[in-house]
């Protein structure tokens, strides 16, 4: 039950970190859409391509760090994991997770469903992946996290 706890935070704490960047202004997270979309943006003059590079660097950079110090925290401080096969499962399962967690529940449904993320000016421009996308991108994510996972517990075993 308690990682049950644990896998429901970890994605809370991924859907704060991408709320947080986009703000109040889908346009904050142009980084996120495809590139027709931020062509048009663009064209239209609401951000330019230096402002994007920015903003997406201060996203990934401090995202990747806090989300991998709460899977370390969780797995090696939280569970008192410290042996490379139970950290590197916790680990697969926390990635797998919030690799599908991004796909089917960010992508396919607070993006594919909220006016938020429709920029406008580009309303006639697909920005939400569709089912083959979704499927194909997390399918490939799964295969690398595997590797991840496994980077993930030596950490773990190392510094915890």
């Amino acid at each position: 039950m308690m990682i049950l706890l644990q896998l429901i935070l970890f994605c809370a704490l991924f859907t704060l970190m991408v709320k947080i960047a986009v703000g109040n202004n889908a346009v904050n997270g142009l980084y996120f859409y495809p590139k027709p979309v931020q062509e048009k943006v663009f064209k239209l003059g609401l951000t330019d391509r230096e402002t994007v590079a920015r903003k997406r660097k201060r996203f990934m950079i401090p995202f990747f760090l806090v989300m991998l110090t709460a899977l370390l925290l969780i797995i090696g401080v939280w569970n008192g994991v410290h042996i490379f096969w139970p950290a590197y499962w916790q680990a697969l399962l926390f990635l797998e997770l919030m690799n599908w967690y991004d796909g089917l529940v960010i992508d396919r449904l607070w993006v594919g469903h909220s006016c938020f993320w429709i920029i406008p000016g580009t309303e006639e421009i697909p920005f939400v992946q569709t089912w083959p996308q979704v499927l194909k991108k997390r399918g490939v994510l799964t295969l690398i996290w595997i590797v991840g996972a496994a980077v993930v517990a030596g950490i773990v075993v190392l510094l915890l």
